[in-house]
């Protein structure tokens, strides 16, 4: 057992922290509490702006996920029939030129929602060369809402899984499992190349990954790296504008998601089946 304390032991008062010691134990545990809290609300789309803040942000060219929250909230307010949204069509036309591939992308998304906004048909085209798939392909989705087919092919490219192609001669370092989901922009692998330099191969598309070159593979410049599936999502809006627009020609791109199989969705499957009906009926008249 310990030994008792003594009498003098007992007298001693006990350590007792200062002022500043307290003020500054507050306000480390406040930054604690107060950082994820500020990560969110900076973070968080969901959060309602004002119509000063709406324009702010449409205009922070520093910060991208602001100009997209603003897009996504104007879209938002479109399809509330909102006419004060008007004030900012301008800038959706602006934006269709950003340099931000996910900017652009949102963009192409919000001016499907209004087909009387000024501008917007003319951007949407212009669009449909544009360096990004999911950009060109969003587009063409909008366009579909204008009564335009013109992105036509670029509908159908949302069908096909992405091969994607080596930039260097090099060895794979580092590779993700096929099988495995990924976002637009997720890594898939990484190459090394030249005096050890690195280059981050990651996917043009959401999807998953179907194959991928393993760990210690030598890659040639051209040579396929991965093959990508289309996210469900994707594909589903795809389907779902060929049911307007579509041609007995695209019956091959639509057949192979009627198929029973564990990586399409039942949803998919059905509008599969149904947008090669609505072909086959508007070819028969």
């Amino acid at each position: 057992m310990p030994d008792s304390l003594t009498a003098d032991e007992l007298k001693k008062p006990k350590p007792v922290m200062s002022r500043t010691q307290k003020l500054l134990f507050f306000v480390t545990a406040w930054l604690i509490c107060l950082m994820p809290f500020l990560f969110w609300w900076n973070t968080w789309f969901g959060r309602r702006l004002s119509d000063q803040q709406l324009t702010e942000y449409l205009h922070d060219a520093k910060k991208p996920r602001h100009i997209q929250q603003a897009l996504v909230q104007v879209g938002e307010r479109i399809t509330r029939h909102d006419s004060t949204t008007k004030q900012w069509y301008p800038d959706l036309v602006r934006l269709a030129a950003d340099p931000v591939e996910e900017v652009r992308n949102t963009d192409a998304w919000v001016m499907g929602q209004d087909t009387s906004g000024a501008g917007f048909h003319d951007a949407l085209l212009k669009m449909l060369v544009d360096p990004s798939q999911m950009v060109r392909g969003n587009a063409a989705l909008s366009l579909v809402r204008f009564g335009d087919a013109t992105g036509r092919p670029q509908i159908l490219a949302l069908l096909q899984p992405a091969h994607i192609i080596s930039p260097e001669s090099g060895r794979i370092i580092d590779s993700d499992r096929p099988g495995t989901a990924v976002h637009q922009g997720g890594l898939i692998a990484k190459l090394e190349f030249g005096n050890k330099q690195i280059a981050e191969i990651r996917s043009p598309i959401p999807g998953r990954i179907r194959t991928v070159a393993g760990t210690g593979a030598n890659i040639a410049t051209g040579a396929e790296i991965a093959v990508v599936d289309p996210a469900n999502d994707q594909v589903w809006e795809a389907l779902r504008a060929l049911y307007l627009i579509g041609q007995p020609d695209d019956l091959s791109a639509i057949r192979p998601y009627e198929r029973d199989l564990p990586d399409i969705s039942n949803d998919v499957r059905q509008q599969a089946a149904e947008t090669e009906r609505v072909i086959r009926d508007r070819a028969s008249k």
